[in-house]
């Protein structure tokens, strides 16, 4: 009977998660350009959505 290690799989698994967190990290760190915010709809009687510094600091916390 030829029976492996369980040290390989250990390993092999070991490896296969730093490989997903480095994948999810690039992938992050490439699309971070990308995010631009949104255009505010102005609306003619001083209601609805305004960009202001509020706004602007929840964009900018929730930017991946």
């Amino acid at each position: 009977m030829n029976v492996k290690p369980a040290g390989s799989r250990r390993r092999f698994l070991l490896g296969a998660g730093t490989a997903s967190v480095g994948a999810v990290a690039t992938i992050a760190v490439a699309t971070k350009g990308g995010v631009s915010e949104p255009k505010p709809a102005v609306a003619k009687d001083g209601r609805g959505y305004q960009l202001t510094e509020h706004v602007r600091n929840y964009y900018r916390t929730t930017a991946i």
